[in-house]
């Protein structure tokens, strides 16, 4: 099998694993108790396993083995989840990420994870860090209880194996037996377990793995093995482990497999059995069973994650979705040339052909945007661990509360916002969120709250992130800003609270006083800021001292195709978004005041700012101030309007941004160009850059 066919989606099944296995720990941090938690925990383990094994990563399989026997102690109540068994699970994740990551990077996955192993042997072994009771030992059920009648295989089991046979794999029957001298049974046991998870998949061990490891067993076990390698190299390789007298490796076909497992079910007299932890689902845990099948369909290149029903979903790369949309670009541009071409030539069969190529035109754009639509979730499912992590290292209590995470977002915006988003975060946890002794002091709730919420509204998504911290002290900004020279004195005077508190946002504000001084805001967040604007987006900041923060963050849509107002200035065509129109109106000469300086227009019984387009990009062809009435467009940005005047509206049109590119600066007030059905390029105005 061509294992590079196969690896994007391993990276893909990995990586859904590990986000699962993250999401269920800290659910079952919260209910210690909840079996059927670590029975989800329990499975994504072992399909991780399998699927790491089957593509030949054994540093990653043999890792995820190790937390296998720890949850395997807890789903079978022998063992109660406490807070270093939480800790030494999650860095054992942080490990198996980091793993996968190298993998993708194009490396072999390997990594120094021997402290991580021998915690969770520890663990297994009942030691508690501090010289505790034994846990395990306290919770174990007494080997009477466990004890069953043979090395039994269940109907499902039974498949398994012949299955494996009939699609070419070798089944093997080994017999282990150890020298009687041996002084730490259980743990020469290990090697031999560990030896064959690297080569294959044991389906049912004789006695259970639990037994061996408290070495409730003589000097031998047994057990059913799948595995691509030859019955006397694995022989040979076992033999070779210290202190193993021998091993027996009977290679089983259909025959042999039915008489040995009718056999030893006819002849059971006082074995005990149970499936080890390693490998397979225990004899009368059904929900288990699909686990084990689906290593057997990964070893044949079916689907990694087998069992379940076949799936109605296909992943594609993004880079596909990336050429679909500039295709549908293109083709949308000569759209708009046929229509234009249409009502020139006025061909009534023309224009019926134009017409319905518009419709379908619209239907596959909207079709297209909606597959590069990807919930907002995937970046926000991996923020509850990093949060509980900063607390946790903080010694705070943070309750951190997600709404929306079903709001949809462009991908090439998803995969630019995650940086951002972490590091406001990490400061509302780290430095917005005071300390308990604080919070108590204050007359608040111990445990403070972050939300992150998210919503659309209009072409838009806005991310909130809130919390019910210290609040941002005003007179500390504005002398740290004066200190550092990014403000004067008489512009600190007339500045607003929202105004100082952008100023968190300059470059260069952050520095090591910021930390302690002003409860940390402003570390990096000019990237956070450049990072946003570069989205085509925007970030506010709203505060109440001894009440909390809050950052708001718009967001478009999408980078690619949008709904826009095509006008006229001069010989200049512009487009205006129209998610940023209120609304388009004409206005008299004499209704223009002049208000502290500034040209307003009344609005709805209020006064707005009034700007002029041909003024803003200096177009010379045109000059509103001839005119008795002009035309204007009333833009918005959040809850702030204003007004633009202009000469002459052409449309409303579908229309694809084009990035100004990389050798031209960015220009103020211009989002990018688009190409009309006329072949002329339009500059796409950004109403955000306006208002203030």
């Amino acid at each position: 099998m061509d294992m590079n066919q196969y690896l994007s989606m391993f990276i893909d099944e990995s990586n859904d694993h590990l986000q699962s296995l993250n999401e269920n720990m800290l659910e079952l941090e919260k209910a210690p108790d909840d079996i059927g938690i670590v029975q989800i925990i329990f499975r994504s383990a072992h399909t991780l396993k399998g699927m790491a094994a089957t593509m030949g990563f054994e540093d990653l399989s043999s890792l995820t083995h190790q937390m296998e026997n720890v949850l395997d102690l807890v789903r079978n109540e022998k063992l109660k989840m406490q807070d270093y068994i939480f800790d030494t699970l999650f860095k054992s994740l942080d490990a198996l990420q980091m793993m996968v990551q190298d993998i993708m990077n194009g490396g072999d996955g390997k990594a120094d994870v021997q402290s991580i192993v021998t915690s969770l042997q520890a663990i297994v072994r009942g030691e508690v860090p501090g010289g505790a009771d034994s846990a395990a030992s306290s919770q174990a059920a007494p080997a009477a209880e466990t004890a069953s009648t043979g090395i039994q295989l269940d109907e499902f089991q039974y498949s398994v194996l012949e299955q494996s046979i009939t699609e070419g794999h070798k089944v093997l029957y080994i017999e282990v037996a150890i020298r009687e001298d041996c002084q730490l049974k259980a743990a020469r046991a290990y090697l031999v377990f560990d030896l064959l998870e690297r080569y294959g998949e044991v389906v049912k061990s004789h006695p259970s793995v639990q037994e061996i490891e408290q070495e409730k067993f003589e000097r031998s076990f047994s057990l059913y093995y799948i595995t691509q390698k030859d019955a006397a190299e694995l022989q040979s390789m076992i033999v070779n482990l210290s202190e193993i007298e021998s091993a027996q490796v009977m290679p089983l076909d259909h025959e042999t497999l039915n008489q040995l497992s009718s056999g030893v079910q006819e002849a059971a007299a006082a074995g005990t059995a149970e499936a080890p932890a390693a490998a397979a689902a225990p004899t009368d845990a059904k929900p288990e069973a699909p686990q084990t099948a689906a290593k057997a369909e990964a070893k044949t290149g079916a689907r990694a994650n087998g069992g379940a029903a076949p799936s109605r979903t296909i992943r594609v790369d993004i880079e596909r979705l990336d050429v679909l949309m500039n295709l549908l670009s293109e083709l949308l541009i000569d759209r708009s040339r046929l229509e234009q071409l249409a009502y020139e030539i006025k061909r009534s069969d023309l224009t019926e052909t134009v017409e319905h190529m518009s419709r379908v035109g619209s239907d596959l754009q909207n079709i297209v945007l909606k597959l590069r639509m990807v919930p907002i979730d995937t970046v926000f499912s991996r923020f509850p661990r990093m949060v509980r992590d900063v607390a946790k290292s903080l010694d705070k209590k943070i309750d951190l509360v997600i709404v929306g995470a079903e709001t949809e977002l462009d991908r090439t915006v998803i995969d630019e916002i995650g940086d951002p988003l972490v590091h406001l975060l990490r400061n509302a946890v780290d430095h917005g969120i005071e300390l308990t002794a604080q919070r108590i002091a204050a007359g608040k709730p111990e445990t403070g709250t972050v939300q992150l919420r998210a919503f659309h509204s209009g072409n838009h998504v806005f991310i909130e992130i809130e919390d019910d911290g210290g609040g941002i002290d005003r007179d500390k900004i504005l002398n740290k800003a004066l200190k550092n020279g990014i403000v004067t004195q008489s512009e600190a005077a007339t500045m607003s609270d929202e105004q100082v508190y952008m100023l968190l946002f300059a470059a260069g504000f952050s520095t090591a006083d910021v930390i302690s001084d002003i409860s940390g805001r402003g570390v990096g967040l000019d990237v956070v800021r450049s990072k946003i604007e570069s989205l085509s987006g925007d970030v506010s900041v709203t505060s109440t001292l001894g009440k909390g923060t809050k950052f708001s963050v718009q967001l478009p849509l999408t980078l690619s195709i949008i709904s826009a107002m095509l006008i006229k200035v001069g010989s200049e065509k512009y487009a205006i978004p129209l998610s940023s129109i209120v609304e388009t109106g004409i206005i008299q000469r004499n209704q223009i005041r002049s208000v502290h300086g500034y040209t307003m227009v009344p609005y709805r019984d209020a006064h707005i700012p009034l700007m002029s387009l041909a003024n803003l990009f200096e177009v010379a062809d045109f000059d509103e101030n001839v005119e008795e009435e002009t035309e204007i467009v009333v833009i918005r940005k959040g809850e702030r309007l204003a007004a633009l005047t202009i000469e002459d509206f052409i449309g409303q049109s579908e229309i694809v941004i084009k990035n100004l590119g990389k050798y031209l600066p960015p220009v103020q007030g211009v989002a990018g160009a688009t190409i009309l059905g006329d072949g002329q390029v339009a500059l796409i105005v950004d109403p955000n850059a306006f208002i203030k």
